[in-house]
């Protein structure tokens, strides 16, 4: 089957996951930006990886806008965020698939981190005030203590494990 991974990565995270599986599958894998200028008529599965950003995937757009010109093909999104696998997290991904049209697409979620040193200033910022909020909150829960500890400081929670379901949908 011929593959292409296209995907769009601030920090290096969704880059690092889009390899992993190029490399598993042995797939041609490409920026968005370069993605874009090609022709993908000759590929039997495309894979498109995007971050997370607010409850949103990054250029998702994209690949949505041409769903319907790869009808027959195998279509897969998957989406790289700082959280760790949750139920939140899964609803708030299909969230971004729940439209009828959009239902052909396999979607996949993959635990990347926080990079604070690769971060425009304004996304550092951000991200910044979202952890002091948090800090600031009364009647925080355990999960809010949490979240605000490990945020406060750039980490890394991927792992090449988190592919293997990407990689038995392509396969399957």
């Amino acid at each position: 089957m011929k593959t292409i991974v296209i995907y769009s990565s601030k920090t290096g995270f969704t880059k690092r996951y889009a390899g992993w599986i190029a490399e598993e599958t042995g797939a041609e894998c490409l920026p968005l930006a370069e993605a874009k200028k090609k022709d993908l008529a000759g590929y039997d599965a495309i894979v498109f990886g995007g971050w997370a950003c607010a409850g949103s995937i990054k250029d998702v757009g994209w690949f949505t806008g041409n769903m319907d010109r790869w009808k027959g093909k195998k279509q897969i999104v998957f989406c790289v965020g700082a959280s760790p696998v949750t139920p939140d997290v899964e609803k708030s991904l299909a969230q971004n698939f729940n439209e009828p049209k959009l239902e052909g697409a396999n979607v996949f979620y993959c635990p990347g981190g926080l990079n604070y040193e690769k971060m425009s200033v304004l996304s550092r910022l951000m991200m910044r005030m979202f952890v002091k909020a948090i800090k600031a909150k009364k009647d925080k829960s355990a999960t809010e203590e949490e979240m605000a500890r490990v945020m406060s400081a750039s980490y890394d929670i991927s792992d090449k494990k988190y592919i293997e379901p990407i990689i038995t949908c392509l396969r399957g």
